[in-house]
């Protein structure tokens, strides 16, 4: 992810629009995710459709992020359920199950999102509560952005028209780098107006040559949506970010 990421975010799905998404992702790009420690499970004649198991594991929990909602038993029926209609073995018809049960497994799958995003956004709000107390220099805006100066700068200070080049890390509360140019070792150019709330406020309060913190809560950054398999719903994000140049 890059901070162009911060552009977009995605909204919650029912299952009925899981059903019908059909983005794949490619085998190529199935393979740059996998492990490359420890044993194939299987020899070279069989990996390819160990591959296509796992292409398609990537594909659907990554779009409903399962693993967070459903405990082992329900996973298990979830893949029995998937086994046997892939095999044409089920004692029921598909379309029966999904019209008596569909709105069912919404509701189950909504609840359980909540609830999550509920105590995701208790987390950030803790944390903002902490950081705060622990940096006294520490200003929160009436947006509920908190700005850190960790370093004054002396040069220009952007605004939403401009173009900006800086370098930032950004971590998810626990500490978790979700992104950073400063890892990649190259400084990022884009359009200030281009990016999430938090951001525009954020770099808007800084000049050329200067770093700062920016917590930024929820509401700001990506909301109950999140940003793909790297942030989550509801999160509140740190970034540290130094302005190069204002353009």
């Amino acid at each position: 992810m890059t901070v162009f990421g911060l552009l977009s975010s995605r909204s919650a799905r029912g299952f009925s629009t899981l059903a019908r998404k059909s983005s794949v992702p490619s085998v190529s790009s199935t393979a740059r995710h996998m492990s490359s420690s420890g044993p194939m499970p299987y020899d070279d004649d069989k990996m390819p459709f160990y591959a296509l198991g796992t292409n398609l594991a990537l594909q659907v929990g990554g779009q409903g992020n399962f693993k967070t909602l459903l405990d082992e038993d329900e996973l298990d029926v979830v893949l029995e359920g998937f086994c046997e209609n892939l095999k044409g073995t089920a004692t029921q018809d598909a379309r029966v199950i999904l019209t008596t049960y569909g709105q069912q497994l919404n509701k189950i799958l909504q609840e359980r999102t909540n609830q999550i995003v509920e105590r995701v956004k208790k987390d950030g709000e803790d944390f903002i509560a902490n950081f705060l107390d622990c940096n006294e220099e520490a200003v929160k805006t009436d947006s509920g952005l908190v700005y850190y100066e960790m370093k004054a700068g002396t040069g220009k200070q952007p605004e939403l028209s401009n173009t900006v080049e800086v370098h930032y890390h950004g971590t998810l509360t626990d500490g978790t780098v979700f992104d950073s140019s400063v890892d990649r070792g190259q400084t990022i150019s884009f359009p200030l107006g281009g990016v999430i709330k938090g951001w525009q406020e954020g770099l808007a309060m800084m000049k050329e040559g200067g770093k700062a913190t920016l917590v930024i809560p929820s509401d700001l950054a990506y909301g109950d949506a999140g940003s793909g398999d790297t942030i989550p719903p509801g999160a509140c994000l740190k970034f540290e970010v130094e302005l190069f140049k204002v353009s």
